[in-house]
């Protein structure tokens, strides 16, 4: 495509967006791109429409297998050669081997029963539902700085003001408590829950990893009390932070772990809720009390099992890249302690903390031009997330951290003085 072409093609795309989404949103993605827009990725790497090449640490933790995994692909293309869609009144065998396969990754012989859904969002929606059919009961307990959606029933386990401002009254019967063990005792005498619904990893909360012994004592309390506990693992399961499950490795026995983001494999919308016969009782009894139109569709089932096992493939050398990311990450804290306040993460989920939100979105922008895509945390704008695929290497997680460095260096000393980086 030629220079002028290509200005043309993005030129376009912007104003579509500017005149049929959101001109803030139009103007947020020119920024970012200079201008430029997607043009194609592949493995660690999205390629601009003006050329440029830049590397997807982003993308929302959907890209765990990178752009355009080869077995992901062939898999999709297996499945619309044969049946993408289901009739939804005949069994399809892509989607039971899919339920067979995630109850084997998420917990033999414990989790399973699965439902499938197209977003985290619906995942959280069944769950709620579910714990309160289960138990005949109407609170949920959550954590301060939860995210769970924003849709109006996973949205009133979210925590964040800014995406509940003007939408209340909304699902009735949730209580958030902050993630300190003190705070629980308090919580279960006063209230009897149905269940309560965690993160071990706050992600879009900031990055923010839950201590493990909060986490086991919520854990142990709510069981304790009659209630279910489900584990939000939609960004942090599939080895996004190590373990196949952090919940199953915290030894929580969560009663449902929630799936998403990178299920499909990067090419599929796909989520999962993995639950114990308990749990699952109101489905078992009858399987159209939730339900969805593409709930289980086979093109999506079929990315899910190639994906599944592309993650186990992938997983030494994701322990590799995690090492020199959070070592590097410390690195550049140190480097530049008049930008960045705390660097906090996981395996291949991380967060790095500036100084204010002023301070982060010139950072990202400036990411953005030095060929490097992370992730802002919408609710926390002081702090940008990088995810890196397991595709990447050990090349890809320097560049990534030279480029950071660089636009840390470059940062305006305005952005500097404390009285600007206030929000």
């Amino acid at each position: 495509m030629s220079p002028d072409a290509a200005r043309g093609t993005a030129r376009d795309a912007l104003t579509a967006l500017r005149r049929h989404f959101s001109p803030r949103l139009a103007l947020v993605y020119g920024m970012n791109g200079s201008g430029a827009v997607e043009a194609d990725g592949r493995g660690a790497r999205v390629r601009l429409s003006d050329g440029r090449s830049a590397l997807d640490f982003g993308s929302y933790a959907v890209t765990l297998l990178g752009q355009r995994h080869p077995a992901v692909l062939d898999a999709v293309r297996a499945g619309l050669d044969t049946m993408p869609v289901s009739t939804r009144v005949l069994a399809n065998p892509t989607t039971a081997r899919l339920a067979e396969a995630l109850t084997e990754w998420a917990d033999p012989g414990r989790l399973t029963k699965v439902w499938l859904g197209l977003n985290g969002g619906d995942a959280v929606e069944a769950a709620l539902k579910l714990a309160r059919l289960a138990t005949g009961r109407t609170l949920v307990l959550a954590v301060e700085g939860a995210y769970h959606g924003k849709s109006l029933g996973a949205l009133a386990t979210t925590w964040n003001p800014r995406y509940r401002r003007s939408l209340e009254p909304l699902l009735g019967g949730v209580v958030h408590i902050p993630a300190d063990p003190a705070a629980i005792a308090g919580a279960f005498a006063a209230c009897v829950f149905a269940a309560v619904i965690v993160e071990p990893v706050q992600g879009e909360g900031g990055v923010r990893p839950l201590d493990p012994g909060f986490l086991r004592t919520l854990a142990r309390t709510a069981h304790e009390h009659g209630a279910f506990l489900v584990a939000d693992e939609i960004q942090t399961g599939l080895r996004r932070c190590g373990p196949r499950l952090l919940s199953t490795d915290l030894d929580l026995r969560p009663d449902a772990v929630l799936l998403g983001k990178a299920l499909g494999g990067g090419v599929q919308p796909l989520s999962a809720l993995v639950a114990t016969p308990e749990f699952y009782a109101p489905l078992s009894a009858d399987p159209f009390v939730h339900s969805s139109t593409f709930s289980g569709y086979p093109l999506g089932a079929a990315a899910a099992l190639a994906a599944l096992a592309a993650v186990e493939e992938l997983a030494p050398r994701g322990e590799r890249l995690a090492s020199a990311l959070g070592a590097g990450l410390a690195r550049l804290a140190r480097r530049h302690p008049a930008l960045i306040t705390e660097v906090r993460g996981r395996g291949l989920l991380w967060g790095v903390e500036f100084t204010g939100p002023a301070v982060a979105g010139d950072v990202l922008t400036g990411l953005g031009r030095h060929g490097l895509l992370v992730s802002p945390c919408l609710g926390r704008p002081e702090v940008l997330r990088l995810l890196p695929p397991l595709v990447a290497d050990d090349a890809d997680v320097a560049e990534a951290l030279d480029i950071l460095d660089t636009v840390c260096a470059a940062v305006p000393d305005a952005f500097r003085h404390p009285a600007m980086t206030l929000p």
